[in-house]
Formats: C-alpha cells, structure tokens, sequence
C-alpha cells in the first residue's frame, strides 16, 4: 500500500488540524502523511501550527478572487501541483464547487461539519 499524501484545508486556528498532526507524530496516522496546509485567509493560526511540525503552509485567500468557484479552481491546481491524493476539510469555511468533487472522486474528508454561518467554529 503507497503512503497518500494528505492535504488539510484550513480558514482559522487550526485545532482540527493540531489533532490531525499529533495523530500524524504518535505514528496513528498509517497509510498516509500530511504534506501541506492550505489556508483560505492569511494570518490564520493554523499556518503557525503546520510550521511548527514542518509541514509547509499555503495560502489562497478567498478574497483574491471574484467567487467560489474561482477560488475552487485555484485550490485544484495548487492541490494537484502538490500530487495530493486525500483532501481533508479542518474548518475550511468556505463553500466549494463541484470542481473539487470532480477533481477528487472519493477523496475529501470532511472533519468539521457545522452549518455555516451560524454554527462555525
């Protein structure tokens, strides 16, 4: 079996994202790696925490473009630049587009599910 590298999508703190990398350290994450961090806003703590453990930090800012599917659009390539097999969703608080879905079939975890915006966080 080939080690996945693993994504994890970002938009705040990152505790999500800190359970995930001290799974990763006490060896309880098997058949795969997290080999990035992608936040949709700069600033977000969760970039400290992946330097903190080495693992480099991205960011595509939301912002930066005119909607959704644009940002969508920009993750897939920045995500595909990095050969990333497994997409995991830790409190990324933005909505996206069927070109993720279509870009990893069977492929995106989703580990903070909460009805934005009312209930985020």
């Amino acid at each position: 079996m080939s080690t996945k590298r693993i994504a994890v999508l970002v938009s705040g703190g990152g505790t999500n994202l800190q359970a995930l990398i001290d799974a990763q350290q006490a060896g309880k994450l098997q058949g795969g790696e997290i080999v990035a961090v992608l936040s949709s806003k700069a600033g977000a703590y969760a970039l400290e925490r992946a330097a903190k453990a080495g693992i480099p930090g991205y960011v595509v800012a939301r912002k930066d473009f005119d909607s959704n599917q644009a940002m969508t659009l920009a993750l897939v390539e920045k995500l595909k630049t990095l050969s990333i097999d497994l997409v995991v969703l830790a409190g990324f608080m933005h909505i996206l587009t069927s070109e993720m879905v279509a870009a990893y079939p069977n492929a995106i975890l989703n580990v903070h599910p909460a009805l934005i915006p009312s209930f985020c966080g």
